[in-house]
């Protein structure tokens, strides 16, 4: 394997995975930092629409769409069509970092699905506990209850997502580390419910 494209496939997993914890900044970022050749560049692939107006638009779009439904919306449809949305971006995005390097991007097309859907799945489960923890102490101490902290938690996975994103693109070898601790996340996870299972079936 040659460096160019270790350095693209490094690249195409941390924006992957940027996409999977908040689905439009990581686009958006990636998008218009190609369009000034700055670390990045789809231009004369495929995949050139990733820096294109009409596709950052779209995303906007999309993202404000989002937004208004899950207000709308209850139950996990919204997680559910988030998931897709990171799945089908974070496939794109990985296809076009290989791509940009001359590389074929089949291979990234499924990668960029698996490590997007990773990507959600490791955030919306470490947030889904965060605010799970921050509604129960606000119970707890009964006072500004329309209050959660859960705007705090939106605001961080927006930071997060965007310093993964910058990171893919500038230092990409060390996109390797948030997928170790996604990875990590999601087997902590699987620890803890067989624990809880272990549990409830000795309480049986």
């Amino acid at each position: 394997m040659g460096l160019d494209l270790f350095l693209a496939i490094t690249q195409g997993t941390g924006l992957a995975l940027a996409t999977g914890v908040r689905p439009f900044l990581p686009p958006l970022l990636a998008g218009a930092l190609a369009r000034a050749d700055a670390g990045i560049d789809f231009s004369g692939t495929d995949f050139s629409f990733l820096e294109s107006t009409p596709f950052l638009l779209a995303v906007v779009a999309i993202a404000a769409l989002a937004t208004i439904g899950a207000r709308g919306i209850s139950g996990r449809a919204p997680a559910f069509a988030l998931a897709a949305i990171a799945v089908v971006i974070g496939a794109l995005e990985f296809a076009g970092s290989l791509a940009q390097e001359g590389e074929p991007a089949g291979p990234g097309i499924a990668a960029g699905a698996l490590v997007g859907l990773l990507g959600f799945a490791a955030s919306y489960s470490f947030f889904a506990r965060a605010r799970a923890r921050l509604a129960t102490n606000q119970k707890a101490r009964s006072e500004n209850r329309g209050e959660d902290g859960s705007g705090y938690l939106v605001l961080f996975a927006d930071a997060a997502a965007v310093v993964i994103a910058a990171v893919a693109i500038f230092l990409s070898p060390l996109s390797l580390l948030p997928l170790v601790f996604c990875l990590w996340l999601l087997l902590e996870q699987r620890r803890r419910a067989g624990r809880k299972y272990e549990g409830l079936r000795v309480l049986r």
